[in-house]
């Protein structure tokens, strides 16, 4: 019994390789965080993943696949969404003590998907109180989540909800406005918070691994059709007819003011080419400012043209009230 014990603390006690969120996340985090009037703290929620590293090399293939297949893999944490109620000591008493009913009241609709909290500090040093270090260790001995290992589907290992996302400002006001951050998780075989790397999962070429497996889960709109009679479709023919006119006139005053250069053209800016056609590419827009200056002045004479008229308007009023005439 003692065995059986200690093997499910140390399947709740798994350490975490790093904690992942995107930049979106963050961003809304920080948001939320800065136009709070105080201090605040909440709930963070989303999945730990197990990444089993390839090891797999043309020299011992055999070797490689057997250490590839025998490797525990890296537990990865992906933190998607927050909750946050605008104040602290919102789902735990002031010594650090969760209370799973105040969690409940929150509006936290899977508890399974709960990875652990967050604090927000404003002008203090960025490493977790003492409260902060029991209300993770309150929180972890009551939620877990299972972890999702692609390899193995079937898996039903469950993890405590261990992770502490801290998030504070600098001593001394700046003239930048800063949030330092930094992401913990909490071990209960010494009892203590351990750092982790936090990784800002973006679109790009370096990340497109992690969205390699999206596929859209929304259908198409239902298309709507609709008989139309004959006269409805001579009107349509009409608008149609108008805005094809318009568009015409509108892409001749494009070209009037470009002089000739067309948007396909734009594709010598990369290449070859690229050094001989943007002299030209300035020239033209030169030409545009020139116009844009006359233009300017025109307006600018016929401005002082109308003033000259108000005063003259002006002094005849004044003129005929005297006199009369």
């Amino acid at each position: 019994f003692a065995s059986f014990v200690y093997f499910l603390v140390a399947m709740d006690d798994l350490s975490l390789e790093r904690i992942e969120i995107s930049g979106p996340t963050l961003a809304s985090l920080i948001q939320r965080v800065s136009s709070s009037p105080g201090d605040v703290d909440g709930l963070i929620f989303g999945q730990i993943h197990r990444i089993v590293p390839s090891n797999l090399s043309d020299d011992s293939p055999a070797d490689s696949v057997a250490s590839s297949s025998s490797s525990s893999g890296q537990l990865v944490a992906t933190f998607t969404s927050f909750l946050c109620s605008g104040k602290t000591v919102s789902f735990y008493d002031p010594i650090g003590r969760v209370d799973s009913r105040r969690i409940s009241s929150l509006g936290v609709d899977s508890p399974d998907r709960l990875l652990g909290w967050f604090s927000a500090r404003r002008k203090s040093a960025n490493r977790p109180s003492m409260r902060e270090v029991a209300v993770t260790s309150s929180l972890s001995s009551q939620f877990h989540l299972p972890i999702e290992d692609l390899e193995n589907p079937n898996s039903t290992t469950n993890m405590a909800s261990s992770v502490f996302f801290l998030l504070t400002t600098p001593l001394t006001d700046q003239l930048i406005h800063t949030h330092e951050y930094r992401a913990y998780q909490f071990r209960s075989s010494n009892h203590r918070v351990e750092p982790r790397s936090v990784g800002i999962v973006n679109i790009g070429p370096a990340f497109r691994g992690h969205y390699g497996s999206f596929s859209p889960k929304s259908g198409f709109p239902p298309l709507i059709c609709e008989f139309r009679s004959s006269a409805m479709n001579e009107d349509r023919d009409e608008g149609s007819l108008s805005a094809k006119k318009q568009a015409l006139n509108d892409q001749k005053e494009i070209d009037a003011l470009a002089e000739g250069l067309q948007v396909g053209d734009l594709k010598r800016l990369v290449g070859a080419e690229a050094a001989n056609y943007t002299g030209g590419i300035e020239e033209m827009y030169e030409r545009m400012l020139a116009k844009v200056e006359s233009l300017a002045s025109e307006v600018e004479k016929s401005s002082a043209r109308v003033y000259e008229q108000e005063n003259r308007n002006r002094k005849l009023r004044y003129r005929i009230a005297r006199t009369g005439r």
